[in-house]
C-alpha cells in the first residue's frame, strides 16, 4: 500500500470513527489548528492560552489538512487500546472517540530548521512595580486590582483544602490544548512547517500529565489523569469541552479537590522561538508559570482566592525543592474553567520551544512538588 493511499484511508476511517465517538463535531464549526504564531514578544510573556469564552482561531502556516507532509511517524493502529495504568492510584479516563484520534495529526519528526532559531533563556526573578516575592521562593506577577501589599498577605492564607494521603483520588488532571506539543532533538531552530501539535498522546500534553501522576501515585496519592482531546480536530471551544470533562469526573470522583489544566506556553521574539530552561539536579528542564484568575466581578469565580492560595503555596514548594523551575505566578482576570473546584490552576510547561526530554521532566518535577504541597497541607489539617 502506497503512502498517499494509506493517507486517504486513515483520514476516512478517521473520520468514521469520529462519528461515533463522544461528541458529533460540528461540520461547520471547523477551525485548522496549524503551525504556532511567532508574533508574540517574549519581553511579554504572552500565553497562547485563550479566554474559554472566545478560543479565537490560530495562524495557519499553510492548510487545514489533517495529515501533515513531511517526515511523520506512521501509525501502527488506528485505535490502540489505552495504555495499562502504571499504578492502581491512577486512573486514565478518555473517550473511545478520542482515543480513535490518536494518530489522526501525526508528528514532524524531522525538520530543517527553515523557520527560525530557538533561543534558551532562564526566567529568574523579575522587577518592577508588577511582580512580589513570595517569602519562601517565587513571585507573583500581579496585574490586577489588589495592591501587592494585601496581595501578600492574602498569598500567606493556607489553602482550604480536604486533603487524603488514603489513596482516595485527590486530583484531576487534565489539558483543555491537548495536542499542543514540543521540538525533538535540540537543534536550535525549528521548521515553520512544524505546528507544534499532535494528538500523539506520548508526544503532547498527555505525556506531561503522565508524568505528574506517576509522582503523585508514587507518593500514596490518588489520581484521575482526563487523556481527552479537547482541541482537535475543532480548537474553538476547547474550554467548552474541557469543562464538560471536569463535570462528569467531578460527579464520578468527588473527592478531587485539586482541579490542573496542563497547557505549554508560546513564546517569541519575532522570528525567534524562546525556551525557558532551568537547571535542576544537573538536568535541564522546562520551566513552569502558574496561572490562577482573579475575578474581576464578572467571571463567576467566587472561590478564586482559594486558588491563589493553592497556587502560592505550590510555587514556594517547587521553589524550595527546585529552585529556579517556576516563573512568576501570573494573577489577571483570567477563568479558565477555575470556578470549578477549590483548586484549580492552569500549569504552563516550556514553550514550543522547549523538547519533549525538557517537557516530561518537569511534569515529574511539578509531579513531585504536587505530591510535597499535598502532603503538608494534609498533616496541617491532622489527615493521615
Amino acid at each position: 500500500m502506497n503512502t498517499q493511499f494509506r493517507r486517504i484511508a486513515l483520514l476516512c476511517a478517521t473520520g468514521s470513527v469520529m462519528l461515533g465517538g463522544r461528541y458529533l463535531m460540528p461540520l461547520l464549526e471547523s477551525v485548522s489548528i496549524g503551525a504556532a504564531s511567532c508574533a508574540v514578544s517574549a519581553a511579554v510573556q504572552v500565553q497562547d492560552t485563550a479566554p474559554e469564552t472566545t478560543d479565537p482561531p490560530e495562524t495557519t502556516a499553510a492548510s487545514s489538512a489533517v495529515i501533515e507532509t513531511g517526515t511523520v511517524t506512521q501509525p501502527v493502529v488506528l485505535a490502540p487500546a489505552a495504555p495499562a495504568d502504571v499504578s492502581p492510584l491512577i486512573i486514565n479516563r478518555e473517550s473511545e472517540g478520542s482515543k480513535a484520534l490518536w494518530y489522526a495529526r501525526l508528528y514532524q519528526e524531522t525538520q530543517s530548521g527553515n523557520g527560525g532559531e530557538i533561543a534558551e533563556r532562564h526566567f529568574g526573578a523579575q522587577s518592577g512595580d508588577l511582580f512580589l516575592s513570595l517569602p519562601n521562593g517565587g513571585q507573583v506577577r500581579n496585574t490586577t486590582f489588589w495592591n501587592n501589599e494585601d496581595l501578600l498577605a492574602e498569598s500567606q492564607i493556607p489553602p482550604q483544602l480536604d486533603l487524603k494521603l488514603d489513596g482516595t483520588p485527590m486530583v484531576l488532571i487534565y489539558h483543555t490544548h491537548t495536542t499542543e506539543s514540543f521540538v525533538s532533538p535540540k537543534t536550535g531552530n525549528y521548521d515553520e512547517s512544524f505546528s507544534f501539535r499532535t494528538t500523539e498522546p506520548d508526544k503532547n500534553m498527555v505525556m506531561v500529565g503522565d508524568a505528574i501522576a506517576e509522582q503523585l501515585a508514587a507518593a500514596g496519592i490518588g489520581v484521575v489523569h482526563a487523556r481527552e482531546l479537547h482541541d482537535y480536530p475543532v480548537w474553538t471551544g476547547s474550554y467548552n469541552n474541557s469543562a464538560e470533562t471536569i463535570r462528569a469526573v467531578l460527579e464520578e470522583y468527588p473527592s478531587i479537590c485539586i482541579a490542573l489544566d496542563i497547557h505549554r506556553d508560546a513564546i517569541a521574539d519575532g522570528s525567534t522561538v524562546i525556551a525557558p530552561v532551568a537547571e535542576i539536579n544537573g538536568r535541564q528542564s522546562a520551566q513552569i508559570m502558574i496561572i490562577s484568575g482573579c475575578d474581576d466581578g464578572t467571571m463567576n469565580m467566587p472561590d478564586y482566592r482559594e486558588n491563589f492560595h493553592f497556587a502560592c503555596r505550590l510555587q514556594q514548594t517547587a521553589e524550595t525543592m527546585f529552585s529556579g523551575l517556576t516563573r512568576p505566578i501570573l494573577f489577571d482576570y483570567r477563568k479558565y474553567n477555575q470556578d470549578m473546584t477549590k483548586g484549580s490552576l492552569l500549569i504552563e510547561v516550556g514553550s514550543q520551544g522547549n523538547t519533549l526530554e525538557e517537557a516530561q521532566y518537569a511534569g515529574e518535577l511539578v509531579g513531585q512538588a504536587l505530591s510535597e504541597t499535598i502532603r503538608q497541607l494534609a498533616a496541617e489539617s491532622g489527615e493521615n
